[in-house]
């Protein structure tokens, strides 16, 4: 079946915005609130370009001094939204400021209306809603993750706003087509009423070229023979501390944490904190190293030189981490949770063990340390598993896949003229 062509330009290129209220493609990694949905948009923004389409990226602006539009690559724009004061917010604090968001996106497109929007993460889902509404775009929506998961995991801890789940389901029922990233979230979303056949699964990416098995290895010293890594932001909901429990058990290696503030800013952060107290409790603390931030540029140097990647995080809606270490050709140990359930084949590229279970974690650890022709079986396995599912293009392609769907069912419910 050939989809209709509806761009403006009438030759099948598109005009899509990509509305991503808190995480800009911009933004340094590794803060509090800056991590997977940067990547995700940006990466899909360069993968969409690619393939011929016109990309803009709207986004918070929280730096007076930024220009209003950045040209990020070719065919791709960064438009900052002036929403609520022009600094740095936690995403919690922002819902106050969504209506002007959705204002301003009003008022631009009301002049140059794209021919689709695909929010990102449920507030730009609720500031792209009133502009889609009023001026009849299709909408499709990413939640990158789900107030449902965080609360039933976090509790009391929840610092979301009180209403996330009850908008969050008015996105899911509001969007022309929600775009999800792993078949996990599609049932999460089907217990919170927004039917499984309104969702298309379209998983997050890795860039195969950055992330390959061969390239240059970060440093190792020859204190200890196995190497660990734990990459990502330091959270509670990560699971270092589970990390750090396990590396008790498995007294031959390292564990090397990234992520967090800068290096220099470690000791002042609350969690490094309490991971390094756990470390000296554990009677781990001289094996345990925290490298704070580290350069994306550094980051897949740094995955080449581990024998095993750790992502025992309590709750994924996702997962990047996974990926980028199969696609540097290292095996994967990780908790059953989430994406992981879709990154991660058991047995075939890593282990996927119960979430919180030290001992569960080590022994999946040991016995891979254990046998240096496994690992390099599962690395080789990861390798071939990201190829043939999780490049850019393919994602990019899937994600075209979508809005061409979407834009022909308008299509078809507008009818002939």
């Amino acid at each position: 079946m050939t989809l209709p062509t509806t761009s403006r330009s009438g030759n099948g290129t598109l005009s899509v915005a990509l509305v991503s209220e808190h995480a800009s493609p911009l933004a340094t990694l590794g803060g509090v609130d800056a991590g997977g949905q940067n990547v995700h948009v940006a990466c899909l923004a360069g993968a969409l370009a690619d393939r011929g389409h016109q990309v803009t990226v709207y986004t918070r602006r929280d730096d007076r001094n930024l220009a209003v539009r950045h040209r990020l690559r070719p065919g791709v724009e960064v438009h900052h939204v002036p929403a609520g004061p022009p600094h740095p917010l936690p995403k919690d604090e922002l819902l106050p400021h969504m209506r002007e968001f959705g204002q301003h996106l009003l008022g631009l497109w009301r002049t140059r209306a794209p021919d689709l929007v695909h929010s990102h993460f449920w507030m730009s889902g609720l500031a792209s809603l009133q502009a889609a509404r009023h001026l009849r775009l299709p909408l499709l929506h990413t939640y990158h993750a789900l107030g449902t998961v965080k609360r039933r995991h976090q509790g009391g801890a929840d610092t979301s706003p009180p209403d996330r789940i009850a908008c969050e389901r008015e996105v899911g029922l509001g969007c022309d087509r929600v775009v999800a990233t792993c078949r996990d979230e599609i049932a999460e979303l089907a217990l919170m009423g927004i039917p499984a056949d309104k969702a298309d699964l379209v998983p997050c990416g890795v860039d195969t070229e950055r992330f390959r098995p061969d390239g240059p290895v970060a440093e190792r010293t020859a204190a200890y023979p196995y190497r660990l890594l734990q990459l990502g932001r330091i959270v509670p909901r990560k699971g270092a501390a589970v990390s750090i429990a396990a590396l008790a058990l498995l007294p031959e290696a390292e564990l090397l944490v990234a992520g967090g503030p800068p290096p220099g800013r470690l000791g002042a952060d609350p969690e490094v904190r309490r991971l390094r107290a756990l470390a000296q409790d554990a009677g781990v603390a001289d094996r345990v190293r925290f490298l704070g931030g580290v350069p994306c540029e550094e980051v897949p140097a740094l995955m080449r030189s581990a024998d095993v990647v750790l992502c025992p995080a309590d709750y994924e809606p996702f997962g990047i981490v996974p990926l980028e270490a199969m696609a540097c050709g290292r095996p994967v140990v990780a908790s059953a949770v989430g994406g992981q359930l879709d990154t991660v084949a058991d047995g075939e590229t890593g282990r996927l063990v119960p979430p919180g279970d030290p001992r569960a974690l080590a022994d999946a650890v040991a016995a891979l340390l254990a046998d240096a022709a496994l690992r390099r079986a599962y690395g080789a396995a990861g390798r071939r598993r990201v190829l043939s599912r999780y490049g850019w293009d393919r994602v990019a392609a899937a994600t075209e896949s979508a809005y061409r769907s979407a834009l022909g069912a308008r299509l078809a419910v507008a009818g002939p003229g």
